[in-house]
């Protein structure tokens, strides 16, 4: 995980570009790779973390409608996440992440380990389903960070 954000932050120094974060299920996992990584304050704007509803409601804008129909770990959330945080940050790429890091709180429909990300840049979005397999949550939440770095990696 950490090669992966070393690479990334080189890419987006090489390129000039930044990119901020939202994140919930990871709790700020994914900012703190990225802040361990040295040069990555020429890329990082912003990490915040919107662990509740209200605060996704409130501060995010995340409409209270999408999350009464869908719930705040779906796909229509992840993207109301990236497109809003692209409102709030001046950078040119974007992530969100939402999802169940358990070990409680999964459902049927909606099982531990679920994960949606989020990536935004310039006019594309692109919104990934994961369903990670381990009952643990910080290896859950270290598979959403892994799985993120991957897709900007990919992206850029």
């Amino acid at each position: 995980m950490e090669n992966l954000a070393n690479k990334l932050v080189k890419k987006l120094i090489q390129k000039k570009l930044k990119i901020s974060f939202v994140e919930s299920c990871t709790g700020g996992l994914l900012s703190s790779r990225i802040t361990s990584v040295s040069g990555s304050s020429k890329v990082f704007n912003l990490g915040l973390i919107t662990y509740s509803n209200k605060v996704k409601i409130d501060i995010l804008k995340v409409p209270k409608k999408i999350i009464t129909k869908y719930g705040a770990v779906s796909k229509e959330c992840c993207l109301s996440m990236v497109k809003n945080l692209s409102k709030i940050s001046r950078a040119n790429i974007y992530v969100s992440i939402t999802g169940i890091a358990g070990p409680k709180g999964g459902t049927k429909f909606k099982p531990v380990g679920l994960v949606y990300i989020g990536v935004k840049k310039g006019n594309k979005i692109i919104v990934k389903k994961n369903q990670f397999k381990s009952q643990n949550r910080i290896s859950i939440q270290k598979s959403s960070v892994l799985a993120s770095l991957k897709i900007v990696n990919e992206i850029i």
